[in-house]
């Protein structure tokens, strides 16, 4: 029962995230756009005929996973280096900027200094998922600004992981306790350290034994992108950072270009064919609208300016 349940509502969230998508393709807007107002549709914001369960954001997570690991794939890790610099300083006044912003127009709706502060961090938080979505869905995601973009996310994100954990330990005890953040900056220097050891001798010495077997080509990278997630969420940054590393290292270089050619529409098809849809649906899912005047004034203040 529960899987027939399941089974109705990944149909009624496909098609409608499908429909959604091409007509807002058709206007020049990204297909994301129609997948996050199918979600509005269905979901408790309107309609509430889909609601979220464990089973849908279960697919959701691996829809997110795969589609930052297709990512990964399509773009030039030597384009994603030379751009580093650039990347940091967007980073910087990506994430400087709202959280600035967002702390005193908390503060002036009347929020305590802490709300403020998680508010304003709340707003330097990137995206990124949603930014590959788009990077893609407009075809400029192996562009300079596409590898700028995406590298400012990543860097932001590992500053929000920071900021987070000074705003974590000044609400807990009341001080700023510098060996808390020493301990996230050097997990977040041990992931990258180990991950790029991996990268670099581990993945390519195995995929070019593997380069007659098409099947187990996909599922190392598969695991290449599983194992290199899980390192992500043990330093304390998200796992979709880590399947966007691993389709880095998953390059064009080590593998047979026409089974490249094979892994990269098999990812496509399983992200956004599939499991990458039912993600931005669902974000809509978790939507309250409450129709109080100040309210509704603090989420346009807020809307505009994220």
């Amino acid at each position: 029962m529960i899987t027939e349940h399941l089974v109705i509502n990944i149909i009624i969230i496909l098609t409608l995230a499908w429909f959604l998508g091409r007509v807002f393709a058709r206007f020049g807007l990204p297909a994301v756009m129609g997948e996050l107002l199918a979600g509005l549709i269905l979901g408790p914001p309107l309609l509430g005929i889909v609601t979220s369960s464990e089973p849908i954001e279960l697919i959701a997570e691996f829809g997110i996973f795969f589609l930052m690991f297709h990512s990964g794939l399509e773009m030039d890790p030597k384009e994603a280096v030379e751009h580093m610099w650039p990347s940091v300083a967007v980073a910087l006044g990506g994430f400087v900027l709202p959280f600035i912003l967002g702390f005193f127009t908390c503060w002036f709706f009347g929020g305590s200094v802490y709300q403020s502060l998680f508010v304003g961090m709340g707003l330097s938080i990137t995206a990124i998922a949603v930014q590959a979505r788009i990077l893609h869905d407009m075809q400029i995601q192996n562009t300079t600004i596409g590898h700028i973009i995406i590298g400012a996310a990543i860097v932001d994100d590992i500053l929000a992981l920071v900021a987070l954990s000074i705003l974590l330990s000044l609400a807990e005890s009341g001080e700023f306790q510098a060996i808390h953040i020493l301990l996230v900056v050097l997990k977040v220097v041990a992931f990258f350290a180990v991950t790029i050891f991996i990268g670099q001798f581990i993945i390519p010495k195995i995929i070019r034994k593997l380069n007659d077997r098409e099947a187990k080509t996909f599922t190392f990278a598969l695991i290449s992108a599983l194992v290199i997630g899980y390192l992500a969420e043990k330093a304390g940054l998200h796992m979709i950072i880590g399947a966007f590393l691993a389709g880095q290292f998953v390059r064009k270089e080590i593998i047979d270009k026409g089974f490249y050619e094979k892994l990269n529409d098999r990812f496509y098809s399983l992200s956004y064919g599939f499991m990458a849809p039912i993600f931005f649906v669902s974000l809509s899912f978790h939507l309250h609208f409450q129709w109080k005047c100040h309210l509704i004034l603090f989420t346009l203040a807020i809307t505009f300016i994220a």
